[in-house]
């Protein structure tokens, strides 16, 4: 029976049942866990004295070195939900190795939130000899999920949150590569960096036809409380919707929203500075930038001898990444990076972001297993202690269709000397471009090449020339470094007449 006929039916009673009729409804819509109830939390704990969050390993945990470390493996027949044959699985990480504290992770089924408890027999320890005394009072230093996306016959892992407020994901045919983190806080100042920790997560439980999850998760620092919610949804490209309000305790100087974190040791750009067999090693080979006025930029990566960060000055962007364009197995020839399918990571921003930057910050780094590359966004109007600060993005894990411009964009950047027969200081750029704006042009449509220097440089000389191999053009670059201790900007583009082909080529010679 429809309420408003039984209401008709017991009009005498009605005002005497409304009141009882409001709590049945609300008490039969209301949620187990949302949104607000994070935001309430951080709110609350943002309004104390920061809690430094307390060690909870013992020495025998704490001391295991690399490989003792790797010895320990979660059982997968313990997976949450495995059980149940739910599409979406949930495995997770042990404490060690750095991780010394401990994360609360709840499970949201349906009214029902329940944490879920640390147990040493849903792990192995391999040849490690521990004690029940060593592994009493642990709990877990994070969570992964599986889901299928390469074969329906296989749950692979494509999300994990692991240390501080990282995380990393991938899609159809990739491997793990880069990182997204909930914030980053001062990052390269000489004040130094603040790390905020996701201390607490809440992942509802699938049902049986879910094509996506979603996870809440409460972060904290000395300065900073957040509330995050991800929603992930597997696939080819898989796509992890990102919400978040912050609460500020005191004032941050720098505060970066969906911060990217990369590797880049050497590529075409920047040879090896020791005998290596493999061309190129990189989790990412550029920063690309979708700006508010249409604009695409592409900023190729370095390995700096000194600390280098850039930023570009936006409004409203459309969106931006660290990209690993070059997909060729010969660029990299390591069977066991297979630094070829690592993902490329495009955020989408949803809204309005207003006025900022969005930052590149590179890090020299002695090998391959620093990240040594971090990308963000900076609001230019900081939030302020006591006023909520809402935003909202979404982060595409990409490989097989990748976010590029339109018309053209850049496939590669060479650097070698400039001079051909008598050798002096000057240096060559060859910069390739490839797409549909270039694919019906012949090498007699006067196609020019735009390239401007910052007053540290300058420019001797620039051609265009058609790539008959791969259907594109290359420009040239020949110019001159004024100051070897100061680095030098070079920006490009292809044009034809008034009509722009590219996307613009934003290129940065460190310092020697």
């Amino acid at each position: 029976m429809h309420i408003k006929s039984f209401l008709s039916i017991c009009s005498p009673l009605r005002l005497a049942f409304l009141p009882l009729l409001s709590v049945l409804l609300l008490s039969a819509n209301a949620q187990a866990f949302d949104f607000n109830d994070v935001a309430n939390r951080a709110k609350k704990i943002a309004a104390a004295p920061y809690a430094k969050p307390q060690k909870n390993i013992s020495s025998a945990i704490a001391d295991l070195n690399y490989d003792q470390h790797r010895d320990i493996r979660f059982d997968p027949a313990k997976s949450q939900w495995r059980d149940q044959k739910l599409p979406f699985e949930m495995a997770f990480f042990h404490q060690g190795r750095g991780f010394d504290t401990p994360v609360r992770i709840h499970e949201i089924n349906g009214k029902s939130v329940k944490e879920i408890k640390f147990n040493p027999a849903s792990f192995s320890y391999g040849a490690n000899t521990l004690t029940q005394k060593d592994l009493a009072g642990l709990g877990f230093a994070g969570f992964r999920l599986h889901y299928p996306i390469n074969s329906p016959k296989y749950k692979d892992e494509v999300l994990a949150f692991l240390g501080a407020s990282y995380f990393r994901a991938v899609g159809k045919g990739q491997l793990y590569g880069l990182s997204s983190r909930g914030l980053a806080i001062d990052t390269a100042l000489s004040s130094g960096e603040e790390f905020p920790f996701f201390t607490d997560f809440w992942v509802e439980r699938p049902t049986a036809n879910d094509k996506d999850l979603t996870i809440y998760a409460l972060l904290d620092s000395p300065r900073v409380a957040g509330a995050y919610r991800f929603t992930i949804k597997p696939g080819t490209d898989t796509v992890l919707d990102v919400k978040m309000q912050l609460h500020l305790r005191t004032n941050v100087t720098k505060l970066g929203i969906a911060p990217l974190t990369s590797m880049y040791f050497f590529g075409e750009n920047q040879r090896s500075q020791t005998e290596d067999y493999r061309p190129e090693v990189h989790d990412s080979d550029g920063l690309s930038i979708h700006s508010g006025t249409g604009e695409w930029i592409w900023r190729p990566l370095v390995d700096p001898k000194r600390l280098l960060v850039t930023s570009y000055s936006l409004n409203n962007p459309a969106g931006f990444g660290l990209m690993q364009r070059d997909r060729k197995f010969s660029s990299y020839e390591d069977l066991e990076a297979r630094y070829e399918a690592r993902p490329s990571v495009w955020v989408e921003p949803k809204g309005n972001w207003g006025a900022g930057r969005v930052e590149l910050i590179q890090i020299p780094t002695p090998d391959e297993t620093n990240d040594n590359i971090v990308a963000f966004w900076v609001p230019a109007n900081a939030p302020r202690p006591g006023v909520p600060f809402d935003m909202e993005y979404r982060l595409l894990w990409q490989k097989e269709i990748e976010q590029r411009p339109p018309l053209s964009y850049v496939v590669q950047t060479r650097r070698g000397h400039g001079w051909i027969r008598k050798p002096d200081d000057s240096i060559a750029m060859m910069v390739d471009f490839e797409g549909p704006a270039l694919k019906n042009l012949g090498s007699d449509d006067k196609i020019r090449a735009v390239v401007t220097s910052d007053p540290n440089g300058t420019i001797m000389e620039t051609n265009i020339i058609r790539n008959e191999i791969s259907n594109g053009y290359r420009m040239t670059v020949r110019m001159r470094r004024i100051d070897d201790k100061l680095p030098v900007e070079l920006r490009g583009y292809l044009s034809q007449g008034n009509n722009t082909l590219s996307e613009t080529w934003s290129y940065i010679l460190p310092p020697e």
